[in-house]
């Protein structure tokens, strides 16, 4: 069974919420949160990202960075540019980009559910990462960046939270990148209780995207149980800042590759050595039309490959995605790519920014060749997840992004 809590939510007043929500900090380099936070002191990257306010170089993972975030964090409480809210509410959080909507549970997801595996992982954390989510969230004891969840979609769940958008919304904002943002506070007793209700009869939620936070979440929720000799396990530390989404919403888009060089090969030995394992054509095509095709930007041209049925484990989870097929066809045995996660001749580029930046890369003659997949689909997350295993890097890119800042949880 899921276990999600209402919390007291920390959030800016109506008028300030459209200055105040930021992108996430895992999506912006240093130099692009302080361009986009420029002139807007209530910009959430002041918090999210607060080496913004410090000189340029500075050490991201120096401690003068988090005794910032947690001064400018303290200024908004002191300042009540952030209110704590006197009921503990659920909150939903509706996302409008283009024609596509998705419509959001905020709840605190238990760390015991994460350390249980009732919330199912798909990806490994780097140490350095949850190393620095950790030393945030402890710095501000806050978590103020969602974990995003997903779950296998309920009509029952769905008419709950219809019910919660029944009434005026708290925030409706339109950001810089075009997503508009609708925010409503779940406060109402019966509402509350019938929606922790209905999840607790939930057997697994998944983490789409979030894994870091998660994780640190889970190691800060054992170390102050450990600290704590009346743990009950209700306490604030015991439950992550998450939104939690029906799977039927997902919007999963391409990861894309691109390599710096060929291994030493020139083109045309390069097309001859994957010869025995994709099949290839030159129509043109940037965008793959079916599972197990890929599009190829090489020398101002596009190809089209698909792999031969004999190069993969149809059957298995991890082999059978476009990502692994790539990796174990192509970038590892042709290219010498032989751990993504660290080679500094690949890169990723994700599907929001379309074919024009891997055509703009190669032309540029930073890299060689591009690679535009299809987007990993969200039953392929779950068969993955449910086989306990773990997915290549950089295998799914979620679209919209949540925005910081719209609501933060304190942890005591």
């Amino acid at each position: 069974m899921a276990r999600i809590e209402p919390f007291q939510g920390l959030r800016p007043s109506r008028d300030l919420a459209e200055k105040i929500a930021a992108p996430p900090y895992d999506v912006l380099s240093s130099e692009e949160a302080r361009e986009l936070a420029k002139g807007n002191p209530y910009s959430f990257l002041h918090i999210g990202k607060p080496e913004i306010d410090l000189p340029a170089g500075t050490d991201l993972y120096s401690d003068a960075v988090y005794a910032k975030g947690k001064e400018n964090f303290s200024r908004f409480i002191q300042e009540k540019i952030l209110l704590q809210d006197e009921k503990k509410s659920f909150y939903i959080y509706k996302q409008i980009w283009g024609e596509h909507v998705q419509i959001g549970l905020v709840a605190g997801a238990s760390c015991q559910d994460y350390q249980d595996d009732v919330i199912k992982k798909h990806e490994l954390t780097r140490e350095d990462k949850e190393k620095d989510r950790r030393r945030h969230i402890e710095t501000l004891n806050a978590q103020t960046g969602p974990v995003f969840l997903t779950y296998k979609q309920r009509d029952s769940i769905d008419r709950l939270i219809k019910q919660g958008m029944a009434k005026s919304p708290d925030y409706d904002i339109s950001t810089f990148d075009g997503v508009r943002h609708i925010f409503f506070v779940v406060d109402d007793k019966d509402l509350v209780a019938a929606i922790h209700g209905e999840f607790r009869s939930l057997d697994v939620l998944y983490v789409a995207d979030g894994h870091h936070r998660s994780a640190a979440a889970a190691k800060i929720k054992a170390k102050r149980q450990s600290e704590n000799p009346n743990h009950t396990g209700d306490e604030e530390y015991n439950f992550f800042l998450a939104v939690i989404f029906p799977h039927m919403q997902m919007k999963i888009l391409p990861y894309n590759r691109m390599v710096k060089d060929l291994n030493g090969m020139c083109k045309a030995e390069f097309f001859g050595s994957i010869a025995d394992r994709f099949e290839y054509d030159d129509t043109g095509l940037k965008i793959p039309d079916a599972p197990q095709s890929f599009c190829l930007y090489i020398e101002g041209k596009w190809y089209r490959l698909r792999a031969k049925p004999e190069t993969f484990d149809a059957n298995d989870a991890v082999a059978s995605l476009d990502v692994s097929i790539l990796q174990n066809n192509l970038l590892d045995p042709v290219l010498g790519i032989k751990n993504p996660r660290t080679d500094k001749r690949i890169d990723f580029v994700g599907g929001i920014r379309g074919t024009a930046e891997l055509e703009k890369m190669v032309d540029s003659g930073k890299f060689k060749v591009a690679f535009s997949l299809a987007p990993t689909t969200i039953e392929q997350l779950f068969a993955v997840a449910d086989a306990g295993k773990i997915m290549p890097p950089k295998s799914t890119w979620f679209e919209p992004k949540l925005k910081d800042g719209l609501v933060s949880h304190l942890l005591d």
